[in-house]
C-alpha cells in the first residue's frame, strides 16, 4: 500500500507560480513512476506530468510543457510540480498518483492516488 498526500494549492493571480507537493508513505517510495492530473468541474481527468522512479525521464501533458516542472526527491519521499506562468485554465484539482511499471499518461494505469489539491487560477 502507498499513502499519497499533497499539498500547496491555493489561490493564484494569473502568470504567478504555485509548488504543489506530493508526500509518499507505505511501500518502497523510489521505484514507481509518479504521476500528476488535474480536473476541472465539467471536464475530463487530464494528464500534467510524470516521472520515472529515478527521475531520469519526464513527460508532460502539451497544455502544461514549458511552464510546469516536475522533479522528486526520493530521500524525502515526495513528487514535486512547480507551476509558472499560470493561467486561468489551469483552475482545477491536482492529484498525484503512483504506479510500478513504464511511464504512463494514463490515468487508468495508475495504483494509487491521493485526495488531491485544489489550484484557482483568478484572472
Amino acid at each position: 500500500q502507498v499513502q499519497l498526500v499533497e499539498s500547496g494549492g491555493g489561490l493564484v493571480q494569473a502568470g504567478g507560480s504555485l509548488r504543489l507537493s506530493c508526500a509518499a508513505s507505505g511501500r518502497t517510495f523510489s521505484t514507481p513512476v509518479m504521476g500528476w492530473f488535474r480536473q476541472a468541474p465539467g471536464k475530463e481527468r487530464e494528464f500534467v506530468a510524470a516521472i520515472t522512479g529515478s527521475g531520469g525521464s519526464i513527460y508532460y501533458g502539451d497544455s502544461v510543457k514549458g511552464r510546469f516542472t516536475i522533479s522528486r526527491d526520493n530521500a524525502k519521499n515526495t513528487v514535486y510540480l512547480q507551476m509558472n506562468s499560470l493561467k486561468p485554465e489551469d483552475t482545477a484539482v491536482y492529484r498525484c498518483a503512483a504506479r510500478w511499471g513504464a511511464l504512463s499518461s494514463e490515468s487508468s494505469g495508475y495504483d494509487y492516488w491521493g485526495q488531491g489539491t485544489q489550484v484557482t487560477v483568478s484572472s
